[in-house]
């Protein structure tokens, strides 16, 4: 039972995990597991101001085997297009790449954006009161991004950056999604803190045609050069045991179900 982080709590770099009593890894809990939970909070580019009840993670229970095979997603993938470029229209399956997940990339043409393809965090800024919503002006907290004369952009080590994906992700509602990572041989990278997609996300009531994927990014230790549509992450796609009743985007607050590149909700628009 993975509790991953929030978007919310992801978007502003919170790096949190879960602790059970008596287990040997983070972020899982057992079957049968009786006991408290312990959240570790590491706010890693700013300041945070936490009240009791915040919802800082998320709990996913899960029941055998979920994760689709590589063969099962191209089936659905060409049964029902999960991938949107910026026309509305489907990507082919001769375009996409499957392996072990649904890869993805990440867009610095700043088309559909302005020209601004994301957004770094400033040094040393003032403290975000998590209750607060729409309520800070980013400029104080954010260096918005241009897209590059040259063909990549160098990430610098150790800074943290809000960016967003090439395509546009289709989640039906009787399937949820996680994004994982695409290959830990390609650089000290990170491109998501929380990655989990629910059923219905892209989707709606069917009359929506994908939803871009915000990236949140960290470069360890060494900068990074990042290039327009490079595979940056990958998805998973799982089954659930039934199509539920509500989905997201459909009856339900959804803050992220039409979003392009932008920040958590505590910043005015």
């Amino acid at each position: 039972m993975p509790p991953p982080t929030t978007s919310t709590t992801g978007r502003l770099d919170i790096f949190t995990r879960v602790i059970a009593d008596n287990t040997a890894r983070f972020d899982e809990i057992e079957a049968g597991y009786r006991g408290p939970l312990y959240v570790e909070v590491s706010p890693q580019s700013f300041p945070v101001r936490v009240h009791a009840g915040a919802s800082l993670s998320q709990l996913r229970l899960l029941s055998g085997a979920t994760t689709l095979s590589d063969t099962a997603l191209a089936r659905l993938y060409r049964e029902t297009p999960l991938l949107f470029d910026d026309d509305d229209r489907p990507i082919a399956p001769s375009r996409r790449i499957i392996n072990d997940g649904l890869c993805m990339g990440i867009d610095l043409s700043g088309r559909t954006t302005g020209g601004t393809i994301g957004y770094r965090a400033q040094p040393n800024p003032p403290a975000v009161d998590l209750a607060r919503i729409g309520h800070y002006d980013p400029s104080e907290f954010w260096e918005p991004i241009k897209a590059p004369l040259r063909d990549g952009y160098i990430l610098e080590a150790n800074r943290f950056y809000i960016l967003v994906s090439k395509e546009r992700i289709r989640v039906p509602p009787e399937f949820a999604a996680e994004m994982v990572v695409y290959d830990a041989g390609a650089g000290e990278i990170r491109t998501h803190y929380a990655g989990f997609f629910d059923p219905g996300f892209g989707f709606g009531d069917g009359s929506i045609l994908g939803t871009k994927v915000v990236m949140e990014v960290r470069a360890r230790e060494v900068p990074f050069m990042v290039y327009d549509g490079q595979t940056s992450f990958k998805v998973w796609f799982e089954r659930l045991r039934g199509r539920p009743e509500r989905v997201y985007g459909v009856g339900l607050a959804s803050s992220y179900q039409r979003q392009t590149l932008s920040l958590s909700k505590h910043f005015r628009r």
